[in-house]
């Protein structure tokens, strides 16, 4: 895979995998196939494991209270996963950076590619542009590429339902306050114009 300027290829990656965890080998092979990377060697178990870990880490950077954290858990995942980076023509299809050692176990690679990744994402996007869907039961990780910098929402329908919620939610404190204002004293519905008692 090539990084593009910005890490998004790897960072979508790893929220697709830490959002829906590989079960097998077999399948975090063909996910990371299917998002476009190429496996120099097959997936072994040892290397969903190693997947896994880092992955936990990662979620730790998702879930960082600020800047300052954030920036000390990629730097600590850097720290045990890339080496310096190499200009590489591996499979003849273009000159690129690595960011790893070769001949590395495909587990080792794919936690360097996302430490990497999240790194080139955040300084070229913005450090707050790694969370999780704003909808308080979806737990959701997503990296924000949007030209704003504002997206709060995992996607499209998790957006329109929290939209609905709140709507709901001010409406049923319109119907609240109209209750509060209908006790003693209102003027009777279809009556003389007379005030009721209050007692």
């Amino acid at each position: 895979m090539h990084l593009n300027p910005y890490g998004a290829d790897a960072v979508k990656l790893a929220a697709d995998l830490a959002n829906r965890p590989p079960a097998s080998a077999e399948e975090l092979a063909d996910r990371c196939r299917a998002a476009g990377l190429t496996l120099e060697q097959p997936a072994t178990p040892q290397d969903l494991r190693s997947v896994r870990t880092a992955l936990v880490a990662w979620e730790e950077v998702v879930d960082a209270d600020g800047e300052q954290e954030r920036a000390e858990l990629v730097n600590r995942m850097l720290a045990g996963s890339a080496a310096h980076p190499r200009l590489t023509n591996h499979d003849g299809d273009g000159w690129h950076l690595h960011y790893r050692a070769d001949r590395q176990p495909f587990g080792a690679v794919l936690a360097s590619l996302i430490a990497v990744g999240t790194a080139l994402h955040l300084v070229g996007r913005g450090m707050h542009r790694l969370k999780r869907c704003a909808v308080v039961e979806c737990a959701t990780i997503f990296a924000g590429t949007s030209r704003t910098g504002r997206q709060r929402y995992c996607s499209q329908p998790c957006a329109n339902r929290d939209a609905v919620r709140r709507h709901r939610a001010r409406k049923g404190g319109s119907d609240r306050g109209a209750g509060r204002r209908s006790g003693p004293g209102r003027r009777i519905p279809g009556g003389n114009g007379s005030r009721s008692s209050s007692g």
